[in-house]
């Protein structure tokens, strides 16, 4: 496996820095695939990578909703951000019938996915494949490799 285009370590109280450092290397792709172990960090994760894009909807977990709309404002432009949750899908057909397709290959808009290895086979490159783990109860490591 190629090496990470990015790997960093936090925590709550860096998880701004940590955000704005994966930001660095996550502009410009509009699928952003987050795994990691159920408690691993990823919706928290998301939440603050929303918070700093300027988010001013609320943002929650779409375990339920499966997927949760927000807008953020880009150079003057709107833009949409998909919050996807895939951990209850079977299968990438499951996916498709929920929309999960249509979202991911809008170019304009931003993809956020928890649990993408439930229909990884929709994933179009270029993407970024994102991986938390937590180390303690409070600390987390993300590694961020290009697909």
């Amino acid at each position: 496996m190629p090496a990470p285009l990015l790997q960093i370590s936090y925590s709550l109280g860096t998880i701004e820095n940590a955000v704005r450092q994966f930001w660095q290397v996550a502009t410009g792709y509009n699928t952003l695939a987050f795994s990691g172990q159920m408690g691993a960090g990823k919706t928290t994760f998301i939440h603050a990578l929303c918070d700093y894009l300027g988010v001013a909807d609320a943002i929650s977990s779409p375990t339920f909703a499966l997927i949760n709309e927000y807008h953020f404002d880009e150079n003057g432009k709107d833009r949409m951000i998909y919050h996807m949750d895939w951990y209850r899908l079977r299968d990438a057909e499951e996916a498709v019938n929920a929309g999960m397709e249509d979202c991911i290959t809008q170019k304009n808009n931003l993809s956020l996915i928890e649990w993408p290895e439930k229909a990884e086979e929709l994933l179009r490159s270029p993407y970024l494949w994102i991986s938390i783990e937590a180390t303690t109860d409070t600390d987390r490591t993300m590694m961020v490799w290009a697909k």
